[in-house]
This record gives structure tokens, sequence and C-alpha cells, in this order.
């Protein structure tokens, strides 16, 4: 979870503790590191989660009902062969998976897990390699599909996008070890006001196991 804004909260004692919580540098050095979220005093985080009451911890279950079943994004992949790799060690178990990895050859057509807007087209060499995210409509939820071989033809940020729209292709770009063909597909809640690299991760291999949508 991130450090949320806490203004508004509380009302006086609210802004006196954020006042504690800044430390004013001379210009002439470099700005400090926020603290995260998890190394707030109590106090700081209980205003936070009073903040953001709509807002749910990292990594939290997506509730019955709370987002429709989605569209297996690799194409010829069924429902059955998607394993849940959610929080699985990576980097020599320095981290835990935040996805979903789905398995298929290289070049197999990526498509749109659900309806949204195109948002960011993201080149990270040691993360997800050739990224893209998908907002959704009501900008509460973030698609992220990482490792591609490429961007379909036409693809822009910006663009409309429905569910089974042709996206991408399967590649092993970023850190995903040459040959090592895969989609890293993430779901992530998001603020209407959060930036595309910002959110809370969850699980999205309920989603995508499930039932599949109605057409």
């Amino acid at each position: 979870m991130k450090l949320r804004t806490i203004a508004g909260v509380g009302g006086l004692g609210a802004l006196a503790l954020l006042a504690s919580m800044v430390r004013f540098v001379p210009a002439d050095q470099p700005a400090p590191v926020v603290q995260a979220a998890a190394q707030l005093p109590p106090t700081a985080r209980a205003l936070e989660k009073v903040a953001q009451p709509h807002q749910q911890t990292e990594g939290a279950p997506v509730a019955p009902g709370e987002h429709p079943w989605l569209t297996v994004p690799v194409a010829g992949v069924p429902r059955s062969k998607i394993v849940d790799t959610w929080g699985q060690a990576r980097d020599n178990g320095l981290r835990p998976h935040h996805g979903t990895d789905i398995i298929a050859p290289g070049g197999t057509p990526v498509v749109a897990a659900a309806p949204g807007t195109v948002e960011k087209l993201f080149f990270s060499n040691g993360g997800g390699g050739i990224t893209l995210y998908v907002r959704s409509p009501d900008r509460l939820w973030s698609y992220y599909y990482a490792h591609l071989q490429g961007y379909a033809p036409g693809v822009v940020e910006g663009m409309k996008v429905n569910a089974g729209d042709l996206l991408g292709f399967v590649g092993d770009t970023g850190n995903a070890g040459t040959g090592n063909f895969h989609l890293h597909f993430g779901l992530s809640r998001m603020l209407v006001t959060d930036r595309w690299w910002e959110g809370d991760p969850v699980n999205a291999y309920p989603l995508l196991a499930g039932p599949a949508p109605a057409r």
C-alpha cells in the first residue's frame, strides 16, 4: 500500500501530524525519500485508512462481484491451464511475484482481458521489458501486460480497447529470461487519481480461472 494523503482527516490534529513528518532540506541538498506507509507511526497509518476507506491492502483478494470475470489474455490458452503464480518467490527469494504468468510460445497473440483505455506503453529493461497498461473505463482498475515481444500494429496510448482486442504478442523481454516465453498479467486496484505506475496489485487468478465472461 503506498502512502496516501491524510489532509482533511482529523482536522488540525491530522495537519499537525503531517507537519511533524515533514523535514525541510536546504536547496543544495537532495530531498529525503518519503517513508513507506508500513514505516509510518500507527496513528498515521490509521489516518491513512480513514482517508481512503475504499482502498484495500495490497494483495487483498477480489471480493465476489467486485470485478467481472476476465477474458484470458493469451489466445488459445484455456482457463483450466492457468496456474496461480501469485506470491511465488522471485530473484532468489528477494521478492514475491505479483501477477499471473501465462506460458505460451513466443509470438502468441496477447489480447485485452477487459475493456478500457491504453494508458501507457513502457519499456523496463530490468523489469517487465515491453509492457502495456490498460485502465478500466471507471479508472478503478489497471491491467498490466509484460514481457511482450512487441505491440500489435496500431496500438497507441489513449486508444479504446474491448475485451479480446489484440494488444501485442507473447515474448521474453525484460527479466523474463531468454526463451522463457510467457505473459505476465497483473491487476491493480486504483484510485481515480492514481497514475499508471501506482495502485495496489491484487491476485487476478480467480478472475482468470473462473467462468468465461458472458458475450
